[in-house]
């Protein structure tokens, strides 16, 4: 690893809280902006890791969709979180008729097919009520609904309607991208938040005064500087599905090397727990039937492989009967 992706790494993963610990899973989960949920039990997992206890945790958070998919986000930041998308807020026929259902007590995709079953067909139905979000989803971006606790798949009724134009939101909410994320680029932000084509000319032009910046292969990397200590690289860290330090950037060369990343990151595009040695993808883990299961791509160190084991039995036995 060269010298330059060596300080990336280091202020990487102290910004995302793997070279020291934040406690509260509120508080983590306000600094990355939210913890990815496509699988709640990454939300755990990634909180663990960071240090964070799960007390409470189905209802710490709201989970619903954010950027560009699921996550755990904290309540109070939802409204700003959704007006980086410029939607329409206007609701249709359907979507107040399914609003108006849920004022009535209908909370569950199945009450909702049934309900609707012989006014549209079925393709319809599976459309409007799709495991993968259907009408929730622009429900959910208008602030609208979200998903009762980070375990259910029902929906409640919220008031988190984006208060601020996305003109005012950017400029701090990118300022904590790269407080926690930083050294990063403009396209690593871009891609976080989910900016595309002519909305991110507008990111491009925001003043990025007050930020320390690097230089690096031709790109222009962004952070600030708390003035705390950075911290080494751990030499062994597990990594949740669709962890942070991965999926966060545009380019994920520094942690994930090219050669493991159809490992890593299925064609679905799912992205598997990891475990990195010295802030690089070595291998991958999970719990599976409630035991650790650890793979290394390359030999390691018998002392690395007991100990990643070790990492992930302790995960496995503090989410025993919770995920």
């Amino acid at each position: 690893m060269d010298k330059m992706t060596e300080l990336i790494l280091r202020r990487r993963m102290r910004g995302l809280y793997l070279s020291r610990r934040c406690e509260d899973i509120t508080q983590l989960a306000h600094e990355l902006l939210g913890l990815h949920c496509w699988f709640h039990r990454n939300v755990a997992f990634s909180a663990l890791i960071r240090g964070a206890d799960l007390w409470g945790w189905k209802t710490a958070l709201t989970k619903t969709w954010v950027h560009h998919a699921l996550h755990g986000v904290v309540y109070t930041d939802l409204p700003d979180l959704l007006a980086v998308h410029v939607r329409d807020r206007t609701l249709s026929d359907f979507e107040r008729e399914v609003l108006g259902y849920m004022e009535d007590g209908v909370f569950s995709r199945a009450e909702f097919r049934l309900l609707f079953k012989d006014r549209y067909d079925a393709r319809f139905i599976e459309r409007a009520f799709s495991p993968w979000g259907g009408v929730f989803v622009g429900l959910a971006g208008k602030g609208l609904v979200a998903f009762r606790d980070m375990t259910s798949r029902d929906f409640d009724l919220i008031d988190a309607q984006p208060a601020r134009a996305r003109e005012e939101v950017l400029p701090e909410l990118l300022r904590r991208f790269f407080t926690a994320y930083g050294p990063a680029t403009l396209a690593d932000a871009a891609w976080f938040f989910g900016i595309w084509k002519e909305n991110k000319k507008k990111l491009l032009a925001l003043d990025m005064d007050g930020y320390e910046r690097l230089e690096y292969e031709g790109n222009t990397y962004y952070y600030l500087d708390d003035g705390g200590d950075m911290g080494d690289i751990p030499e062994l860290t597990l990594l949740s599905g669709f962890d942070p330090l991965i999926v966060s950037y545009a380019e994920r060369g520094a942690a994930l090397p090219p050669a493991y990343k159809k490992a890593v990151v299925m064609s679905s595009g799912i992205c598997l727990p990891t475990v990195a040695v010295n802030g690089r993808v070595a291998g991958l883990w999970n719990i599976r039937k409630n035991e650790p299961v650890v793979e290394f791509f390359t030999e390691q160190p018998r002392r690395i492989e007991a100990a990643a084991y070790d990492l992930a039995a302790g995960i496995g036995r503090r989410t025993a009967g919770m995920v």
